[in-house]
């Protein structure tokens, strides 16, 4: 049995979804919000169900949420909520939706106060990861543990997305900004 991500993708071999994830993508430090966005909107679809699922569903989430963009998504009207309710493509929860147009809306906020939600994630960096999960579900939907552990591992906020013997540790490493040499 995998003890890690990186175990795990290796046992799994080359042709499967999470290979490249794993190769370009999972703990990779990701600048734009809107994609910032994105990662969050899917670590919490991802919540009951398989990761390999979402990533098989990931282009249609992209698709049904405007390619993620913060603006639209924070507008969004109960017809469009409907119309994803009826998207087989993506994970069809009342709740999940709700949240998302609901964190878009928070993410708002946060740009309006703070710049960008990446520069909200640097000014509160670095923080315990039950400090983040208190951070978060104060401020967004649907955000528990593993979800918030999940996004901020992803996108390099929190150590361990990667073994230190994964080959893609080092490019991770290398592409991290200098605050992440303070944890």
């Amino acid at each position: 049995m995998a003890t890690t991500y990186c175990d795990f993708v290796q046992n799994a071999g080359k042709a499967t979804v999470h290979k490249d994830y794993h190769d370009r993508e999972y703990g990779f430090p990701i600048q734009d919000d809107n994609l910032l966005f994105a990662r969050l909107v899917l670590e919490i679809n991802q919540a009951g169900l398989s990761w390999e699922t979402i990533l098989k569903k990931k282009d249609n989430f992209f698709r049904a949420f405007d390619g993620f963009d913060v603006l639209k998504v924070a507008r969004y009207t109960d017809k469009k909520k409907e119309k994803l309710m009826q998207d087989a493509g993506i994970i069809r929860n009342r709740l999940k939706i709700e949240a998302t147009i609901h964190n878009a809306q928070c993410i708002i906020q946060i740009q309006q106060e703070y710049g960008s939600f990446k520069k909200w994630l640097d000014k509160h960096h670095p923080k315990t990861k039950e400090e983040w999960v208190k951070l978060f579900k104060q401020t967004f939907r649907f955000t528990g543990g593993e979800i918030v552990n999940e996004f901020l591992m992803s996108i390099g906020y929190l150590p361990g997305a990667h073994a230190e013997t994964c080959p893609v540790f080092r490019k991770v490493l290398k592409l991290k900004p200098k605050w992440s040499e303070k944890r």
